[in-house]
């Protein structure tokens, strides 16, 4: 019940804040080719349901009929308003909506397409036992997602390989952590990590070792070293 008045009080306030960015931001998106200036991005949910996901535009129209699901920095169907939007984050603002509708909230696993739920391992399935969120400890630990699948090849495989494995651990963490403590200190280090990633990623790697989190996982939340092909958790 406190979780989700959070979320209530928090989107409203964040969506009241930017609405004058947002707008300007629409606008530019829909002056650009006269396309709508958002994307109902299919997700999956807490307990395996689909929901759709309110984003910021910033692929040409139809992207998503190339069949990736991945995206790398210079990923050629991303418009040049895109790349800015994608830098700051700017269409994860319009997911407050979404946290105002119940479908996610604030802080969680970030939500997923099918297409990758549908392969989770058994261990992963426990990230769907909970509402998909906005921000978590994955959500700064790879904030730089498309630099790190910049010039891959195959970005759905470098993304199963080298970010995945990760994400869905430090998604398990966080769930058999969570509280409404954790979950303010993360939405205030995801706003300092705009500001300074360094600082977040010490935080996180201090709240990792409390929590008795692997050594791997620790190293890895550093990001001090290239990243490595791995499996999943469960595999």
């Amino acid at each position: 019940m406190i979780r989700r008045l959070l979320d209530i009080l928090i989107a409203l306030l964040g969506l009241s804040i930017t609405s004058s960015i947002l707008l300007l931001v629409i606008f530019l998106i829909w002056k650009q080719d006269k396309k709508s200036p958002f994307y109902m991005a299919p997700r999956v949910g807490r307990n395996n349901t689909i929901f759709r996901m309110v984003k910021l535009r910033s692929m040409v129209s139809n992207a998503d009929s190339s069949g990736v699901d991945s995206t790398s920095t210079n990923d050629n169907r991303i418009t040049p308003i895109g790349h800015k939007i994608r830098k700051y984050k700017l269409d994860e603002i319009t997911q407050l909506w979404n946290v105002l509708m119940g479908d996610m909230s604030l802080v969680g696993p970030r939500p997923n397409v099918k297409n990758e739920t549908d392969s989770y391992t058994p261990v992963e399935e426990k990230l769907l036992l909970v509402k998909p969120g906005i921000t978590d400890f994955s959500s700064i630990v790879f904030s730089d997602e498309g630099d790190i699948l910049e010039g891959k090849e195959d970005p759905d495989l470098a993304y199963n390989q080298l970010i995945r494995p990760w994400k869905s651990r430090l998604g398990l963490i966080y769930i058999e952590n969570r509280s409404s403590l954790l979950d303010l200190q993360l939405i205030f280090w995801t706003v300092i990590a705009i500001i300074s990633k360094p600082k977040a990623l010490k935080w996180i790697v201090k709240q990792l070792i409390k929590m008795g989190a692997d050594t791997d996982v620790v190293t890895v939340s550093m990001r001090k070293a290239e990243l490595q092909p791995s499996i999943p958790p469960g595999s």
